[in-house]
């Protein structure tokens, strides 16, 4: 019975802490929008604040990427500033599921704007 108590132990002291720890991923994000963007904020969609800016001092331009390393898999909103100043959040976005990239579009920034 002991061994058998040991080995549950061990089992679970082995087990318990993969179950908390969430998948990391490499995403690559593409700006296939006609602006440059200035500025990106990742959120959990469960959380209203934004983490830091993601590109820093850098700017992506039409046709450039940007590749964030060990990121959590989780449902992001995304928020967006381009070259106007204009804000854009992206609500749900899903980053690291089948694909690892996201693609910004015009139709994105667009429709944050309430343009159709």
């Amino acid at each position: 019975m002991r061994r058998f108590l040991l080995a549950v132990v061990l089992l679970l002291a082995v087990t318990v802490p993969a179950f908390g720890a969430r998948k990391k991923a490499t995403v690559k994000i593409i700006n296939q929008s006609k602006w440059e963007i200035h500025h990106i904020f990742l959120s959990s969609t469960d959380d209203d604040h934004w983490g830091p800016d993601q590109l820093g001092e850098d700017v992506l331009a039409k046709g450039e990427s940007l590749t964030l390393t060990n990121i959590e898999c989780f449902t992001y909103d995304i928020k967006v500033v381009d070259e106007d100043g204009d804000e854009c959040v992206i609500d749900e976005v899903e980053l690291c599921g089948d694909e690892s990239y996201w693609k910004i579009t015009d139709k994105d920034l667009l429709e944050c704007e309430g343009y159709r």
